[in-house]
């Protein structure tokens, strides 16, 4: 009887994590924040602007420090940020559920 009073204090302690929420939540992040960070880049107007921001086209094809290049790259890290919160969620599930067992 008292392990099963330990037991479902351990499943209130540990919370389980939404994956498609953390997802969202992430990829919203990820999202806002590379668009907010090209846009700032363009507003300055310095010399050689954006040049380290510029090598994520590499990896996220279409991508430019350009108004254009923002909206492409807020879909790029919109999906980046969203596959790494799912993953985040997916894994701590499994793990807390290990756990539990």
């Amino acid at each position: 009887k008292d392990n099963d009073v330990l037991q479902g204090r351990v499943n209130q302690a540990v919370a389980r994590l939404k994956a498609g929420i953390l997802a969202l939540i992430f990829g919203t992040i990820s999202g806002v924040g590379l668009f907010a960070m090209t846009v700032i880049l363009l507003i300055e107007q310095g010399p050689n602007t954006g040049a380290h921001l510029q090598l994520l086209g590499n990896y996220f094809l279409g991508y430019t420090v350009t108004w254009p290049g923002a909206f492409i790259g807020f879909v790029w890290a919109f999906f980046a940020g969203a596959l790494i919160g799912w993953s985040i969620g997916i894994v701590y599930n499994r793990v807390a559920g290990i756990r539990l067992s």
